[in-house]
């Protein structure tokens, strides 16, 4: 079974409902809103005037609030519905940010120089089977010193809610409900592979980016999950037995 194909279609049909949302809020971000959350803006700074790239940027909101933050910006999504979306929205914003459509595996930049910094978040190593191709895929399109940069939802939520914690050779595939409020009755078929962090890590040290941060959270900037408590505005917490559950993870690294 082509499970990439498959994840493919079903992000063509959430990205048309996405688009549309409270939760990702495009007319907010067109009148002048960042979509980008606490957690990446206090970890990645000082992006002016630097190039980007940007892995599985969706209809490329982070993109493009990069981009208005002064970094020159790629955004690769497999999904073209949502690149069309990323280009009508650039051309709508004023923006100078380049998409392209693509899975990560198959993504070349050409002839072009390669980027300052390497950026993906929430969501999206599940998407992938293979992630020592992933780690090559980052470290090659760095420039040597250039940063690494990536937050993701922790893989412990997964194992709480039924999901192996560690890898396996067949994805979990099932139809899902997405997450935003729109949904209505849109459930699509989604192959998803788990990935511990450790075996994150490993892949992108084996690939030659050496490991500068690592941090977890107890929180989510995302109302994205079921049983989700605000306790401080924009953080979303979930507890297992009268503790925090790590939700948020982040890796800083250098490509050596």
């Amino acid at each position: 079974m082509d499970y990439l194909e498959m994840n493919r279609e079903s992000w063509n049909q959430r990205a048309e409902v996405h688009f549309g949302s409270r939760f990702y809020d495009v007319e907010g971000f067109l009148a002048g809103h960042n979509s980008l959350r606490e957690i990446e803006l206090a970890e990645l700074t000082d992006v002016e005037g630097r190039r980007l790239l940007h892995l599985q940027c969706h209809f490329g909101l982070d993109t493009l609030s990069w981009a208005r933050l002064g970094a020159e910006c790629t955004g690769v999504d497999i999904s073209p519905v949502a690149i069309d979306k990323a280009r009508q929205l650039n051309q709508r914003a004023g923006l100078n940010a380049q998409f392209v459509c693509t899975d990560v595996y198959n993504y070349s930049r050409g002839d072009a120089a390669p980027f300052d910094i390497v950026f993906t978040s929430y969501g999206t190593v599940c998407w992938l089977p293979d992630l020592d191709q992933w780690a090559q895929l980052v470290a090659s399109n760095l420039v040597a010193g250039g940063t690494f940069y990536m937050a993701e939802f922790h893989p412990v939520y997964d194992l709480l809610t039924g999901y192996s914690y560690f890898e396996q050779d067949e994805p979990d595939v099932e139809e899902e409900e997405t997450y935003t409020e729109n949904s209505g009755d849109l459930k699509t078929p989604l192959a998803v592979w788990p990935h511990p962090m450790g075996r994150v890590v490993n892949a992108l040290v084996d690939a030659g980016i050496a490991i500068q941060r690592l941090n977890e959270y107890p929180f989510s900037p995302y109302n994205c999950f079921k049983g989700m408590a605000e306790r401080e505005p924009g953080r979303y917490y979930i507890t297992h037995e009268g503790q925090d559950v790590p939700l948020v993870y982040t890796i800083k690294g250098q490509k050596v």
